[in-house]
């Protein structure tokens, strides 16, 4: 992890920040390999640009730091003790700090108290920056957990079938994610029927009937602390909806063409663009409601993000979902994900389950 926090530090020396204040979350994990609980107790890597960092942690904490082989200096702090004065005190005369982006409110204010003199700015930037190129040993890692949820999806029809509801059918799924190498379940998505038109819908007790199409989006985070996340789309049985196959047909077509066209030297925006208009061409352009996808790794979702207006050009390394989809509001959705890593020439795509519909009798 040295050569992650030291790289932030030139980094942050660069755009005139003289220390990082990096609390419980992907950063934190990402820069010490610290995967500290967000708790009421402060937490906070103190990264001076100059100088050696500091890990703070309560006192009943630092067994759990030391556990994690954390390979910076480790200050506790005792309950009675004023966590704030000892990260001021590290911090020093700085005169410009940035905070980790998802950092309590509670506690920037109270470091902007501790810290008067200081300028406060984000953190995030210099860690995403970091964190945007992927390294080998991340990429092997979210390879892990592609292969980890495809096993998953490989099993659906042990669980989806007429006359049982998306929460029993996504209470199974939970189990398997975790019992496929997981450690822990981000999210299980079951939209069976008109529930598919909303595409962050959850779990529901609707029943899932003959003929429904069924959007299953499914995730988890790996040991390694790496995430997953893949969409496929089920039928329930029975003849499809009318027009949904179609659709589905113009679906398919506008992601392998993204798929295809991804890779290092276009931009992200870009890719988005050529699954956009397949489907626009196709009458279903104004249905395509949400960008085609994110960027994914400590987080399910981070930078880079395949969205129209991203003028940042893919470079090898980079990792991020390809996931168009459709949505006929009252009727039924669709959507087919897979997570994709740019190589030095091409793109590797890290989910391999069949993305055509899948038919499952009940």
């Amino acid at each position: 992890m040295t050569t992650r926090w030291s790289r932030a530090q030139h980094l942050a020396a660069a755009r005139g920040i003289d220390a990082l204040l990096i609390t419980p979350g992907a950063n934190l994990r990402y820069l010490t390999g610290y995967h500290a609980l967000p708790l009421e107790r402060l937490t906070c890597l103190v990264l001076p640009t100059a100088g050696d960092p500091t890990l703070v942690v309560p006192a009943l904490e630092r067994p759990a730091a030391v556990a994690a082989g954390v390979d910076v200096d480790i200050a506790a702090w005792q309950e009675t003790d004023d966590p704030f004065a000892l990260v001021a005190g590290l911090v020093g005369d700085a005169g410009t700090v940035g905070v980790d982006d998802h950092m309590w409110a509670e506690r920037v204010f109270a470091l902007q108290d501790a810290l008067p003199s200081a300028r406060t700015v984000l953190a995030g930037p210099i860690v995403q920056e970091l964190r945007l190129r992927k390294e080998p040993a991340e990429i092997d890692a979210l390879r892990d957990a592609g292969a980890a949820i495809d096993r998953v999806h490989a099993r659906m029809g042990e669980w989806l079938r007429p006359g049982r509801t998306e929460r029993q059918v996504g209470a199974d799924i939970a189990r398997a994610i975790l019992d496929e190498g997981h450690e822990t379940v981000d999210f299980v998505i079951v939209g069976s029927g008109p529930n598919g038109a909303s595409p962050h819908h959850d779990l529901s007790d609707r029943v899932i009937e003959p003929g429904d199409p069924v959007v299953v989006d499914i995730g988890g985070t790996t040991p390694a602390g790496y995430c997953s996340d893949s969409t496929r789309n089920y039928l329930a049985g029975g003849p499809a909806p009318q027009g949904y196959e179609e659709g589905f047909a113009a679906l398919a077509a506008a992601q392998q063409a993204q798929r295809e066209y991804a890779r290092p030297g276009v931009t992200a925006e870009s890719v988005d663009a050529v699954g956009r208009q397949i489907l626009a061409d196709a009458g279903y352009g104004d249905l395509f409601i949400h960008r085609t996808g994110h960027g994914i790794g400590q987080e399910t979702h981070e930078e880079p993000y395949i969205v129209a207006g991203n003028t940042l050009v893919l470079e090898p390394g980079m990792a991020f979902s390809i996931e168009p989809g459709f949505y006929v509001d009252g009727r039924y959705g669709a959507r087919i994900e897979d997570i994709a890593v740019c190589t030095d020439d091409g793109l590797e795509v890290l989910n391999n389950t069949p993305r055509e519909l899948v038919v499952l009798q009940g």
